[in-house]
C-alpha cells in the first residue's frame, strides 16, 4: 500500500489506527454537511474504514488518512477511487478536512499528491472530482488543480458539480 508525502503531510492508507482522528473529523457537522448531511456515528466511521481497507486490497488504491507531520494527528482524508465506487466509471479524487484544518492549504497540498499518484502510478488518462453545488471550498481546490467545470450530474444520490482534467492538462500545469 502506497504512502504519499508532501511538505506538511503524510498520506497513509486508511486503517484502524486512524479511527480516533477520522471519527473526530467525521463527527463534525460542518465537515459532513455536503457529504452525508449529518455527523458520523462511531459505527459509521468504522464501517468506512472497513470498506476502504477492502478497496485497498481489491484495487491497490482508495482513501488515505492525512497525517499532519508536525503533530502526527489525522487532520483529513482523501482518495483516488472509482466514481460512484464503480470500476466501470472513471477515477475520482476527493478530500475532507477536519474543521480546524480548513483554509490552511492542506486540501490542495494533499490533492496534488493524490492526482500525481493517479496519473503517474495508476496511468490514469483522466480524473474527475465531484462536490455539492454549495461546497465552494472544494470547488476552489478543484480549480486550483487545473480541473475544468463539466456541469451538474447525479452522483452519490445528489446533484453534484463535476470537474475533470485529463493527463495532458495535468502535465502542462505541472511544469
Amino acid at each position: 500500500m502506497t504512502i504519499l508525502t508532501t511538505a506538511r503531510l503524510r498520506l497513509e492508507p486508511m486503517n484502524d489506527s486512524h479511527f480516533e482522528g477520522l471519527f473526530h473529523m467525521n463527527s463534525q457537522a460542518e465537515v459532513m454537511q455536503y457529504i452525508t448531511g449529518k455527523p458520523d456515528t462511531p459505527e459509521d466511521t468504522q464501517a468506512m474504514i472497513e470498506r476502504v481497507k477492502a478497496r485497498w486490497i481489491e484495487y491497490g488504491f482508495s482513501w488515505w488518512s492525512f497525517i499532519e507531520i508536525a503533530s502526527n494527528e489525522v487532520i483529513g482524508a482523501g482518495c483516488i477511487q472509482y466514481l460512484g465506487r464503480d470500476p466501470a466509471n472513471p477515477l475520482e479524487t476527493g478530500w475532507r478536512l477536519r474543521k480546524e484544518s480548513w483554509d490552511m492549504g492542506y486540501a490542495s497540498e494533499a490533492a496534488q499528491a493524490m492526482v500525481a499518484f493517479a496519473f503517474e502510478n495508476l496511468k490514469a488518462e483522466s480524473l474527475c472530482a465531484v462536490c455539492h453545488q454549495d461546497n465552494h471550498g472544494s470547488a476552489h481546490v478543484m480549480k486550483k488543480l487545473g480541473m475544468q467545470y463539466r456541469g451538474i450530474e447525479r452522483w452519490y444520490d445528489m446533484d453534484t458539480a463535476v470537474y475533470s482534467m485529463d493527463k495532458a492538462v495535468w502535465l502542462a500545469n505541472k511544469k
